[in-house]
C-alpha cells in the first residue's frame, strides 16, 4: 500500500478556539496547542503516513512542531485556513510534486492512529475524496492521489463544497475519532469520552479543569450514543 504526505494545518493558536474562550480563558491558546500536537502525534504513528508538513504562521505552534521533528512551513502571509494550505501545497517539498496528500485538520484531539490509516486505505481508489466531520456538515480531512486535484474548502458547509468539487465522501463506523474534531466545550467533553492524547490530557491535568456538571454531559453522553451507532 502507498504512503501519504500528511499536510497539518495549524491557525495562529491565540486566534484558535475561540468557542472555548469562556471555559477556558487564557489557556485557551494552549489547549489548540495541545490540540494539535495530539493529532500530529497520531498521525505519526500511522503506518500509512509517509511524512507530515505542518503549516502556520504562529512562531509558537512552529517551535513546539520543529522539536518533534516534522517538516514546518510558514505561511504567515497567507490570510485563512484555505490560503494557508494552498500555499503550503505549492511551495513546500515534497508537497508540491506527491502523489498522494492528505490535509489532515488540526483539532482532533481523539484521533487514533488506526482511524487515519483507515481513511488513507479508504481514499486509495479515488483521486479525489473526505472524511466528513460527526456533524456532518465539516470536512476534517481531504485526500488527494494528485496535488493538483487538491481545491480545499474548508469551513462552513466544507463537505457539500468540497462534494460539489467532485470528492468522494468517505464514510465507515471506524473513523469516528477522525471524524470528531473540537470546536467548543460539548466537542471537548466527547473527546474526553473517546480518550484525548498525551498533550491534551496533561494540560486539562495541569489547569485542573473539571467539565460543566450535568446539562453539557448528557448532551456530550447523546452524541457519543449517535457516533457509536456509525
Amino acid at each position: 500500500m502507498k504512503r501519504w504526505h500528511v499536510l497539518v494545518p495549524v491557525k495562529g493558536t491565540t486566534q484558535a478556539k475561540t468557542r472555548l474562550g469562556d471555559a477556558f480563558g487564557s489557556h485557551r491558546p494552549r489547549l489548540a496547542l495541545a490540540f494539535a500536537r495530539d493529532t500530529v502525534a497520531a498521525a505519526m504513528s500511522c503506518g500509512l503516513v509517509a511524512d507530515i508538513t505542518v503549516t502556520t504562521g504562529d512562531p509558537a505552534a512552529a517551535a513546539a512542531f520543529e522539536e518533534t521533528g516534522v517538516q514546518v512551513f510558514d505561511d504567515g502571509a497567507a490570510v485563512g485556513l484555505n490560503a494557508a494550505i494552498s500555499v503550503a501545497l505549492r511551495h513546500q517539498s515534497p508537497l508540491w510534486d506527491a502523489d498522494r496528500v492528505a490535509v489532515l485538520l488540526g483539532d482532533l484531539p481523539a484521533l487514533r492512529p488506526a482511524a487515519l490509516e483507515r481513511a488513507l486505505v479508504l481514499a486509495e481508489p479515488h483521486d479525489l475524496s473526505f472524511v466528513p466531520d460527526d456533524k456532518g456538515s465539516g470536512t476534517t480531512l481531504l485526500c488527494g492521489r494528485r496535488v493538483g486535484a487538491l481545491r480545499p474548502f474548508f469551513g462552513v458547509g466544507s463537505a457539500a463544497a468540497h462534494e460539489t468539487a467532485g470528492a468522494v465522501r468517505l464514510q465507515d463506523s471506524r473513523l469516528k475519532t477522525l471524524r470528531h474534531d473540537v470546536d467548543d466545550v460539548d466537542d471537548l467533553l466527547l473527546a474526553m469520552r473517546l480518550g484525548v492524547g498525551e498533550h491534551t490530557g496533561e494540560l486539562l491535568s495541569e489547569i485542573s479543569w473539571s467539565a460543566p456538571h450535568p446539562a453539557p454531559l448528557v448532551g456530550a453522553a447523546l452524541a457519543l450514543e449517535h457516533i457509536s451507532g456509525w
